[in-house]
This record gives structure tokens, sequence and C-alpha cells, in this order.
């Protein structure tokens, strides 16, 4: 069984995939990789962050991504988080940028995200792993069914629940979303990855943090208080 430090509510939705082979031979591509001294990010007591901090049953948004930070130092399982004292990356400062004008929640002074995860928001990347240097390095070695077995799991919560999906590869997943669109119970948010690269063909102006929290308040569910502890 392929191990993963979760909190105990994911690990009969995700059994299945947890003990599939494809998971085998991805732990054992991951094992290779680091024998030969390549570096993965991030380390593995961090991979599975988002789904200890995040208990399943309290999801109300998931935020998802592509893969981690490929930088020393910077992803530590949360998608687009970094810990206290490491320096913003674009994508992070996109982010702020667009919650401010969203929501006039001035951007923090910090990029650790942890306070939205205790919240119920899942941060999660399509791909949990990446080589250092080599975005997009780990595509195609089995993670897209786990985190396809992670978004299943989530739609099939009775409680409605945002779904914030940015990118390409995090809007294929919309097809395990029952949308209130087409009669679900869900909400899908589409938009652009928030890098640099193409924050501004429809990143910035989609305002997902106050739809979401519209969405989660019209249906009973609270609001997600986007505004980060000055101290992390």
């Amino acid at each position: 069984m392929f191990e993963a430090p979760i909190d105990p509510s994911w690990r009969d939705a995700l059994h299945p995939v947890l003990v599939s082979e494809e998971m085998a031979a991805l732990d054992r591509f991951l094992t290779a990789e680091e024998a030969v001294g390549r570096k993965i990010f991030p380390p593995a007591p961090d991979r599975f962050r988002a789904l200890a901090l995040t208990p399943l049953p309290a999801v109300r948004v998931v935020v998802l991504g592509q893969d981690p930070y490929y930088r020393p130092g910077q992803a530590h399982g949360l998608a687009f988080s970094v810990r206290p004292g490491v320096r913003l990356p674009p994508s992070l400062r996109n982010i702020y940028r667009e919650l401010e004008s969203d929501c006039g929640v001035p951007p923090a002074r910090h990029g650790f995200l942890e306070a939205w995860a205790r919240q119920g928001v899942l941060l999660l990347n399509t791909v949990l792993t990446v080589e250092e240097g080599r975005p997009a390095s780990h595509q195609g070695r089995g993670w897209e069914a786990f985190t396809d077995a992670v978004i299943r799991a989530v739609a099939a919560l009775p409680d409605p629940v945002a779904f914030l999906l940015w990118g390409g590869p995090a809007q294929k997943k919309a097809a395990f979303v029952p949308d209130v669109s087409a009669g679900g119970r869900h909400l899908i948010l589409n938009a652009t990855h928030p890098s640099p690269l193409s924050a501004y063909r429809g990143w910035f102006g989609s305002r997902p943090f106050s739809q979401a929290n519209a969405f989660l308040e019209g249906n009973g569910r609270g609001r997600i208080d986007w505004a980060l502890p000055a101290t992390p």
C-alpha cells in the first residue's frame, strides 16, 4: 500500500487508489529518482500536508493548481503556499493581488496559507511532486489518478463545495464534479493559472474568493476568512 500520512477521514475514500499498482509504480519511481541524487519537492514528509490538515468532511473550498514549486525551500505540501520567511513566489503575489481587488484584503507579508487549510480550504495540486528546476517533470507518473480520487471523494460529499480550478490540468478535474450549472450541488469556478505566464489571460478579474464565499453563505456553510494572520 502506498504510504500517505493523511487524516483518517480520507483513508476509506482513497483506499482503492492507495493500494493500486499505479501508486506502487509511482512510489518506485520516486524512490529511484531520490536514490540517484535527484532532488524532489516537497520533501517526503510534506507531500500530503493538504490531506493531513484538511479532513474530508471539513472541505468547503478546493483550490486546485498544477504542480508544486520547483525551487529549493518553497514547496511544503500546500498548493501555492510557502513557509514563513520564504520569499513570495510570483504566482502567490498574483493570488494576493486578485484577493485585494476582489475582497479588499491587503496582501499578507508572508506566504504561509495554513490558516486557509484549517478553515476547510483544500490546497491541492494535480501533481504532488516535482524535480528541482523542472516544472511539470512528474506529470504522467501516477499522481493524476490519486488526485482524481481526491476530487471524486470531495464531489461525493453531501454538502456543497466551491471548486476553484486554476489552469488547464486543474480544469480537467471538473468532469468529476456535479456543478450547480448542470443541476449539481457544487460550484465550479475556472480560471487561468495565476502564474505570470497566464495571469493576464483570465486570472485577474476572475473574483474567485468573493464568489466562493457567496456560494458558501448561500448554502449555509459560512464563509472563508481569506485575510491571513499578520504573524503565521
